[in-house]
Parts: structure tokens; sequence; C-alpha cells
């Protein structure tokens, strides 16, 4: 299928490529060789023995339960882990980071995207925003790490999408609806800083979306859903390199199988738990510090 027949209609598309016909060499300028943009080898590696070694000795401290349609937040203290489960049915998340003493320094979807893959899971790190431009969060242990890739090009926990939110859904749908996890999570964060929900919302950003299992078309590569492949008891887990404030949403849409943005599609709560680790433990783990890079 041609690139615009499905944005312009078939007629549109036509005249357009009657406009730009493909050159004579075409087929050479398509045919250039890929190469990977960034060469993360030189970037910290992930030491699993240690994670697992911590993890280990670390014991519960928290559980928090994510009312569907809703968004509660949550604090994690350096060197501690947390865990998001699907406890009671398959249910995407959309998550938002922050570090707890600096609001201004919150997770950076698109770099992280560019550094680790569209989709995430065990070794990937969460990245901050610049100037900081550091790892706020490693993924350490996803109980999904098995779907991969499947035959649609799909895959799960997704630093493609943005976050379902009021605006689009208003351009789309010319409606007014108040539980997009851009919402939730505006309300959540004003609630958690005591303040009114026009001063929280600038802070919310693009999202980890968790248990969310998404790809691009292959004819039109138009950004597309389906089913989580998440089930109960499904999880994946974080350490905390920061000292970090966290903001969970459900989805609307439940296991985004059909639609988001509606209170159509049946959703489940999620469970927040965070696990802490004896001091003794971290004794030789030393926090990733900001980029050294200086603009001056």
């Amino acid at each position: 299928m041609s690139r615009n027949a499905g944005r312009m209609g078939d007629d549109s598309a036509a005249n357009w490529e009657t406009k730009h016909p493909a050159p004579s060499d075409a087929k050479a300028r398509r045919a250039g060789k890929s190469v990977v943009c960034y060469n993360v080898e030189s970037l910290p590696t992930y030491n699993a023995l240690f994670y697992q070694t911590v993890r280990e000795e670390s014991v519960r401290a928290v559980k928090l339960e994510v009312p569907p349609r809703e968004a509660r937040c949550f604090t994690v203290p350096a060197g501690s882990f947390f865990r998001i489960s699907c406890l009671h049915g398959s249910q995407v998340g959309d998550l938002n980071l922050w570090q707890r003493d600096n609001l201004g320094e919150r997770f950076f979807s698109g770099k992280t995207r560019q550094l680790h893959a569209t989709h995430l899971t065990t070794g990937d790190r969460l990245w901050s925003s610049m100037p900081y431009l550091r790892p706020i969060a490693t993924i350490t242990d996803d109980s999904l790490q098995w779907y991969g890739w499947d035959d649609d090009g799909a895959g799960v926990h997704d630093v493609i999408g943005t976050r379902c939110d009021p605006y689009t859904h208003f351009h789309l749908h010319g409606e007014s609806y108040h539980h997009c996890c851009h919402s939730n999570l505006t309300r959540a964060l004003a609630e958690k800083l005591g303040v009114s929900q026009k001063d929280a919302e600038h802070h919310v950003h693009d999202v980890l979306n968790v248990f969310m299992c998404t790809g691009f078309t292959k004819d039109t590569h138009q950004y597309f859903m389906k089913a989580s492949p998440a089930r109960k008891g499904d999880y994946i887990e974080f350490f905390a390199e920061t000292d970090l404030l966290g903001a969970l949403s459900t989805c609307p849409g439940g296991d985004c199988s059909s639609t988001h943005s509606s209170d159509e599609a049946t959703c489940y709560p999620l469970t927040v738990e965070v696990f802490t680790a004896p001091a003794e433990s971290l004794k030789k783990w030393k926090p990733f510090q900001p980029s050294e890079y200086c603009s001056d």
C-alpha cells in the first residue's frame, strides 16, 4: 500500500504520487544500510547478580492498590525496588516517575526509547530528562520477558505512546472524558503535592505504558494496540537509582484489546509494592550522577 493512501484517501494519494513520481534511482535510495543510532556499549552495564542479590535481601515496606480508571502516587527511596502487578486481571498502566526532590528531573521516554528499544524489559533503564540525563530506574524483573516480538511486530511495556488524554479525545470524539490516564495522573499528583490540578498538570509527562502491547502496522505504519498478554500474577519490577516519586494510572482501556478513554472496557486494579534493602547490601552501590556536560 502507498504510504499516503491510508491518510489522504486513494484518489488524493494517487494525485500526489503523480505530482512527485519515484525517481529512477528510488530502489537504490531505499536500499541504504540501516545503522543503529546509539552505541550503548559505553554505557554502564546491567549487573544482574548485584540486583538479584540485593532483591533477595529486601523486604516489603509498602503495598498500594490503584483503583480502576484512577491513579495514585507513591515514593520509592533510592536503593529500593518497586513492583507493579496484575493481581486481579489483565490491566494496562501508565507510569510517570520524577526525582522525588526535583520534579524538573523526570522520566524521558523518548531518550529511553532511543537508547534501548520501543518496548522495555529486564536490563533496560529508564532515563531522566535533560540536563540531568541519567538512569533513574532499572528494570530488574519482568514476568512478560518471554513475549518478545509477535508476528504483528508488537511488544510489551511500550515507550512509543504518550498517554491517553482528554484533549485528543475531545478532538476525535467531541466529548469530555475525565478518566484518561493524563487526567488521572494529574489528579493524583495534585493531591500528593497539595496544589491545584492546573499547577500539577505541566509536571505530567510521557509514560511507560506498563503491560501495554503495541506496535506499528506494516502497511501504513500507524500506532496500534492489542490485548495485553498480562494475566493474574504478572508483574514488572524496578530498582530505584535515585529517590523517586511515582504515579501510576490504571488505563480506562483495561487490557487495551478494543478501546481506551471510555467506560466500556473491563478494568482491574493494579498493585504497587515497594521493597527496601538493608544498608549493608548497598555498600558497593553508587547512584548514577546527573550528566557532567556543561553548556556554558
